[in-house]
Order: C-alpha cells, then structure tokens, then sequence
C-alpha cells in the first residue's frame, strides 16, 4: 500500500506528501494507491452480481409496463389510492441503483419516465374531481393534494439532481417547484410569508384548497372496479369513496406540508440561491416554534390565522393525519390509527443535513420523551401511547415509544441516541455482532429479484385492467441493503428500523459516503469494484473496498457524505496515516488488490453541494 506521489487528480497543482512525521502523509490533491491483493470476498461478488441482476431487470420491468414512449400503460386516476405518485413510484430507487453503480441505461431509462410521466399526467383530466379538470398535473406538479402523496410522487425527482446537476430542465423545473412553496410564484399561494405556514394540507401548482377537502377530492372519479386489482383492500368505488368519509380537516398547515423542504433544499444545491435554504430553515423554525407553545409536541395542525388547532375546532392533535386521526375503515368496519404526524421528521433532517444543528433532531428526543412520560402498564407491560384524542392519550403499544428514533441516532450518532432506538441487523453488523449480515442481505436481495420477475411474468393484467398503483408491488429495484453498505446510508423510505419509523417518498440521500469513478466521469462505483462500510462512529468510518477485476486498474473517488457535507480529515491504511482535509480523497485500485481503510471525518461540518469532484465536471 503507497501513496501514488506522481497522480494528481483533485484540485489543481502538486502538493508536497510528505509532512515532517512518521507515518504522515498528505493527500489532499492526490491518489491514495492500494496494490495489496486480495482475493475477491464473497460479500464483494454478491454485491456487483446484485447491482447488475437489477440493472438486467429494471430494464424487463420497464418494457412490460411502459410503452415505447416511456409512458406507463394503466388506467390513469386521479386519487390517494392510485394517482399520479403512484405511477412515478413504480420505478423507486432506480436513480439511487444508479449512484451505487449500476450501468448508465439505467439513469437514461429512469430519466426518461420521469418525462413521460410529467407529459402523461399533464395531458390526463379528471371529469368531477375539480382540482383535475385542467390536468392531474397542471404546471408539471400536482395542482392540489396532500403531500404524504406528493412526496411520493417526487421520489425519482428528488434523486436526479445527485446524477445529472447540471441539467437545465432539472434545475428550472425544480426551482419553479419549489417557488410554489416560498411564496414567490403569483398564481400557487402556498405560503403565507407572514405567519410562516402552508395554508392548507391540500396544496400545490394552483394553490391551497381553502375548502375542506371531500371524499370525492381524495378519492378520485368514480370508475369500475371490477376489472382491477384493488391493492388498499376495497372492492368497490363505494368503498373507496368512504375510506375518506372523515378525511375532511384539511384546511390549515400540517406537519406533513415539512416535507416540501426537499424542494427548497434541492433548489438550493441545483441553483445556488440561499434564498431556498433560507425559506426551509425559516419553515421548519416556524414548526418548532409551535412545538414548543404545544408543551413539546409538534401540533397537527395550524389554522390559517396561525393558531394552534385553528383549522380543527381548536384541537392541536385535530386534522387529517394527525395526532388523533382514528377514521372507520370501509373494508373491516374498525377504526384504524393513522398518525401520519412522525413523517414530518424529514423536514427536520432537511435542516439537520444543512446546517448541523442539533436543535432540530432535538425537537424529536424532547416529544418522545414527553409521549414516554404518558406511559402506563397494561396487562403488566410498560406501554407508550401513539395516539391522542379528547380523552387524552390513547392506543398504547407495549415497550416505549421508538418512532423515528433510528434516524435521529444515524444523524447524530450519539450514544444516548443509540440507546433509545431498537437494534436491527445493520445495525448489530455495525457493531460487530451480526458478522454474516452483508452476505445474507445480499442473497435475500437476490432472492427478491427473482421472486419479482415471476410475479412480473405471471401478471396477466393489461393496460385497460391496470391501476397505476399495482406494479409498484413488482418492481424489482431494492437498493436499502445496497444503500447501507456502499455509502453507509439509510434509506428513509424503508428505514431498517421501520416497525418504528413509516416509510416515506420523496426524501434526500442521507449517507456517510458516496463515490465517483474517476475514469468514466460518473456518479457510483467503478465497474468491479465493491465497497463495504463495516463501522460508524461520529468521527470516523471504517470500510473494505476491493477490485475484484484481475486484469484492469480500477479509480474512484470518495466523497464525505451524500451531499459533500463531512470531512475527511485522514485515511488511515494499514500503519499509515494520510492526511487530506476534504470532502474527497482519490483512491486507485490496482487489479486484484483490496485494503481496509478508516477515513477519519469531521460530520457536517461542510456547506453541502451537489458539484462533483474537480476534473469531473
């Protein structure tokens, strides 16, 4: 193992290596080389064969349910159960498959349906919905819905401005998204710039709905539902129609509106402008403020005059999605818990990730602490409660309250953090005790895979019997396993710790690395190399990286966090220690050869940005 003295690749001009003390080096402007062999791991073969297999299939999954045009062939809705998000949802983590190292048809494929759709549901009109009537999409975005399904719609969006930043079309169209959220665009008044809140839980291109929203608004127009595969469990447009019976306090600011920061926060790192950041940072201070006047628990709803419970008689924990939003099912006749409230924390983590401030996950530890304290026993077990009503407390769960616990620990990486969230296995092979993890998540992957494209191949449905929402269940790309041991990332859409955090669309990369390949000047791993992200701690990171290609130099670069947020203060290699202060470091895999690295790291400690590394552009 050396440092190459004669390769320059980030930055300009020749650093000296040598700093005067034993076992120092510098390389902040050059390659660190490994040339030690290592037989390839089992790990390291699973990995690229499992990158590759959904490569393979993503591309089958698209030619049996998009057309030549890229447009997905369903009966198009309108609706929460089967709208426009669900459509774009069929191709998930596609671009994040991408950024881990899957071939570049792969980003093409993706960018492509993300158009199509954009025209596809420009062009479709709902007939009674009013909303729909001059587009699902007016102005490319939806013109009115709530943004548990908005954000769902935008999770293949929100993942292209990490693989394509300079894309002129990305960058307009994402600021003019986010303008419809800063107050600044003259038609979708969203904001109220004064009282700091979204007027309504209904939102978007054309404005807030300042009406409470109906059965009809949510559940599209009526339609037969004999020929499809109803997936949420209701036979009939009846039912349908009634799952959203008491869906009707929309009107006022909710916490799940917190999540229209990825566009702000997008819009910054495309644009430029701080004037994005400064607007999710002034909204989510607003949220916290009321958390706050609420006795620590962030209140579900805001009524347009900026009153605590405004838009719900008066009650904090009223509104759809909220603390106390228990409505009748249709299908089972039961009152269901819907509390949509804890995926709200990703707009603090928007926060979080922009500035590392520690007062926005404290937010969360101080409300989990107060729902914890309205613990009870019952039938002798400690239960914590998830839901509250006009009687208080209620729908106690045995063992403490958990909920987004997991995330908070990865941002902050504090041991007290750690403590409160439940262990998982990613996170047991992070601390040593499930050695065989990385292996076996692989195979279940793999597994996945196959079991997917049976269920593609069986499907018997066509174009005209199709809901947009059912090949979502198919869809072969599963990138979280990926996720943890490439980067060192949690994938929020399916957090492994879920049973305590919902899983939730249209999030950013939360990630302790991310990597380039030097050579073909892209996003991801170079082809034949496997990485494997081993430990986390505050200050450091600990992996195994290797090129499995016997014949062929591998280069690639590791940049500190998802966004170039940490910095990497030092690569330690064997005995050495090699200085580099910087968001990147350069490494050359010479063929056959593998090593085990720390990269010693200063967490959020820089300005993100999404400009790729120097001599990429």
């Amino acid at each position: 193992m050396k440092v190459d003295r004669r390769t320059l690749l980030v930055g300009s001009g020749a650093l000296a290596l040598t700093t005067g003390l034993p076992g120092v080096a510098r390389a902040a402007q050059s390659e660190i080389v490994v040339d030690t062999p290592m037989a390839a791991p089992r790990w390291a073969v699973l990995q690229r064969h499992l990158i590759a297999m959904q490569g393979d299939a993503a591309r089958a999954f698209h030619d049996r349910y998009f057309n030549a045009r890229h447009e997905i062939e369903a009966f198009l809705r309108w609706g929460a159960n089967d709208g426009p998000d669900d459509a774009i949802e069929a191709i998930n983590d596609w671009p994040y498959l991408y950024l881990i190292g899957a071939d570049a048809g792969l980003l093409d494929l993706a960018r492509a349906v993300q158009e199509a759709h954009f025209l596809q549901y420009s062009a479709a009109r709902t007939r009674d919905v009013p909303m729909g009537r001059n587009g699902m999409y007016v102005r490319e975005f939806p013109p009115q819905m709530d943004w548990q399904h908005i954000s769902e719609g935008l999770t293949t969006f929100n993942q292209l401005g990490l693989c394509t930043p300079k894309d002129a079309k990305l960058i307009e169209r994402t600021r003019r998204f986010a303008d419809f959220y800063t107050g600044r665009d003259p038609i979708a008044r969203n904001y109220d710039t004064k009282l700091k809140l979204i007027r309504s839980m209904f939102n978007g291109s054309i404005g807030p709905l300042m009406r409470p929203a109906t059965m009809l608004d949510w559940a599209g127009d009526p339609f037969d539902t004999k020929p499809f595969e109803m997936v949420h469990g209701e036979s009939s447009y009846a039912d349908t129609l009634e799952h959203y019976r008491e869906y009707t306090e929309t009107v006022g600011d909710n916490p799940l509106n917190l999540h229209s920061t990825a566009l702000g926060f997008n819009a910054w790192m495309l644009t430029g402008e701080a004037r994005f950041r400064d607007w999710m940072l002034e909204y989510v201070e607003a949220w916290m403020s009321r958390a706050k006047a609420n006795g620590g628990i962030l209140p579900s709803n805001i009524g347009p005059d900026g009153r605590i419970g405004g838009g719900a008689g008066g009650r904090w924990y009223g509104g759809a999605y909220g603390w106390g939003f228990s409505p009748v099912s249709p299908v089972t006749g039961k009152r269901e818990d819907r509390n949509r409230i804890p995926r709200a924390i990703m707009g603090f983590m928007n926060a979080y990730l922009a500035t590392g401030d520690d007062r926005y996950l404290q937010v969360w530890r101080d409300q989990n602490a107060r729902i914890n304290a309205a613990s009870k026993k019952i039938d002798g077990v400690d239960s914590a409660p998830t839901m509250f009503g006009k009687q208080g407390w209620y729908s106690f769960k045995p063992g403490p309250y958990r909920y987004n616990t997991g995330e908070i620990w990865y941002l902050s990486m504090r041991e007290s953090d750690r403590a409160a969230m439940a262990a998982t296995p990613w996170t047991d092979f992070l601390d040593g005790k499930s050695p065989d993890w990385a292996e076996q998540a692989l195979m279940d992957d793999m597994d996945r895979v196959r079991t997917q494209m049976v269920r593609v191949r069986e499907d018997k449905t066509t174009a005209q019997t199709r809901l947009a929402d059912n090949p979502i269940e198919r869809n072969p790309v599963s990138v979280t396993a990926l996720l943890h041991q490439t980067m060192g990332a949690i994938h929020v859409a399916r957090p492994p710790w879920s049973k305590n955090s919902p899983n939730q669309g249209g999030t950013l990369l939360f990630a302790r690395l991310r990597h380039f390949d030097a050579d073909a000047r892209r996003p991801g791993l170079p082809d034949d190399v496997a990485l494997l992200v081993e430990k986390l701690s505050r200050n450091s990171t600990t992996l195994s990286l290797v090129n499995i290609n016997p014949a062929q130099t591998r280069r690639l670069i590791v940049r500190g966090g998802g966004y170039g947020e940490h910095r990497i203060e030092a690569v330690r290699l064997g005995d050495r220690r090699i200085l580099v202060g910087n968001r990147d470091v350069a490494i050359r895999l010479e063929p056959g050869s593998g090593a085990r690295i720390t990269l010693e790291m200063q967490c959020f400690s820089l300005q993100p940005s999404l400009a790729w590394p120097d001599g990429m552009s």
